[in-house]
């Protein structure tokens, strides 16, 4: 079980895809890149190293600093602020994390500036509501979604540092001395396991502000289910369970959710959305690639060659199977009820087959972006955060309904 969950949590949840031609191109996976040459761009965002790491105990899982992107607003935009927090899996024993040091995944020695599109896209055609926004990409090195709070040292001195929730601390901190602070509106965002951290720590976030200022949060494919595997057997749940374990995250989680419930049962998105008070928009695919792959049919579960087939594309899935991934999206949308009676929310469920939807233009908004209510996720997004529209919640109908699920979304 270590070894496979090992793999798993190596495995980043999100890729990076790059679009070859203009409009209705070919997609390609490529380590952690998200431009697109649709349009020109300038260099990425310079990667900045927090200042003072070590003094404030807030450092990746080898000790080096954590890192940032920060691009500055302009025009009607320089007061507000996009903070975005990346995602890339967790890692849940030592083994595991240890091999993280070796990657941008736990060390700032291996991170590059990357080029971002989607909701990160200075260009109004393609992200007309934030595109002059102060936007931050917070780089993700602490295997936990920046919420651990421990320390391991072995036999012969070497040490592994889990404080995710230093990081976020941290970052939070320089960059309200950067402007944050004068802030007139605030938006937490990330994706995959740093839309888990995004709904970890969003009141936090919000409680940052005075309340004059208009603070809200996002997540996007960050919502985890505590689902049974083909085998029947909680997979996912072992995984959190180590990470929860390991990396002390019971710090960082609602309090009233840990005096009804276990740490680990907290750190699920079904648990942490009873808690959250914040206005906050849920993006998810009830058929979310990524969760299928690891969640659904790991590795663990030897699937028989059918299913490694049905995981790898959901157009190549048969009957029994698609009953069962329906019965995937049928736990997500019961575990979304709650948000349906909670007005300042927002919720956009697609059933497209794909993972991570807002930084890549070909999602967010292009002639091919998935469509919920005709509108694509950029537009709901945006008559949600700006109170254009009373209700913004959309659920989809199940797969293959929707005819705007392009093949080529990335997964």
């Amino acid at each position: 079980m270590a070894m496979a969950a090992e793999q798993l949590l190596q495995r980043r949840p999100a890729g990076c895809l790059v679009l070859l031609l203009l409009l209705l191109a070919s997609v390609m996976m490529c380590p952690l890149v998200w431009s697109s040459p649709q349009t020109s761009v300038g260099p990425p965002p310079e990667l900045t190293l927090l200042a003072g790491a070590a003094e404030k105990g807030a450092v990746c899982l080898d000790g080096s600093p954590p890192a940032y992107q920060l691009e500055r607003g302009f025009g009607s935009g320089s007061h507000s602020w996009l903070v975005y927090l990346e995602g890339g899996g967790w890692c849940n024993t030592v083994e595991a994390c240890s091999k993280h040091t070796k990657s941008a995944l736990g060390s700032s020695n291996y991170m590059e500036a990357v080029q971002l599109a989607g909701i990160f896209s200075n260009d109004r055609s393609q992200n007309s509501d934030f595109y002059n926004w102060n936007k931050v990409f917070v780089r993700y090195c602490d295997g936990a979604s920046f919420s651990g709070d421990a320390e391991y040292e072995d036999q012969d001195g070497n040490k592994l540092f889990f404080r995710g929730l230093h990081i976020w601390d941290a970052v939070i901190d320089e960059l309200m001395e950067k402007g944050l602070a004068n802030a007139k509106q605030a938006l937490l965002a990330g994706c995959s396991s740093g839309g888990l951290a995004t709904l970890v720590h969003c009141d936090d976030f919000s409680a940052r502000f005075p309340r004059k200022v208009a603070v809200k949060c996002f997540s996007d494919a960050g919502f985890f289910l505590d689902k049974k595997d083909i085998d029947g057997e909680r997979f996912i749940r072992s995984v959190y369970n180590g990470v929860v374990q390991l990396q002390n995250v019971s710090k960082v989680l609602p309090k009233d959710c840990l005096r009804k419930k276990e740490p680990l049962d907290c750190f699920f998105p079904s648990e942490l959305i009873k808690s959250i008070t914040t206005p906050t928009f849920i993006l998810n695919s009830g058929y979310d690639s990524w969760q299928i792959q690891n969640v659904l049919v790991p590795d663990e579960s030897s699937p028989e060659k059918s299913w490694l087939t049905c995981k790898a594309n959901i157009r190549d899935c048969d009957f029994t199977q698609m009953e069962v991934l329906h019965g995937f999206r049928k736990t997500l949308v019961d575990d979304l009820k709650l948000i349906q009676n909670k007005e300042e929310w927002g919720l956009f469920i697609d059933s497209c087959f794909t993972h991570c939807q807002t930084p890549f233009r070909i999602s967010w908004d292009s002639l091919i972006s998935p469509r919920l209510g005709n509108k694509t996720i950029a537009q709901a997004v945006g008559d949600w955060h700006f109170s254009r529209e009373q209700r913004v919640k959309q659920i989809d109908c199940e797969y293959p309904c929707n005819p705007t699920c392009s093949s080529q979304l990335p997964s």
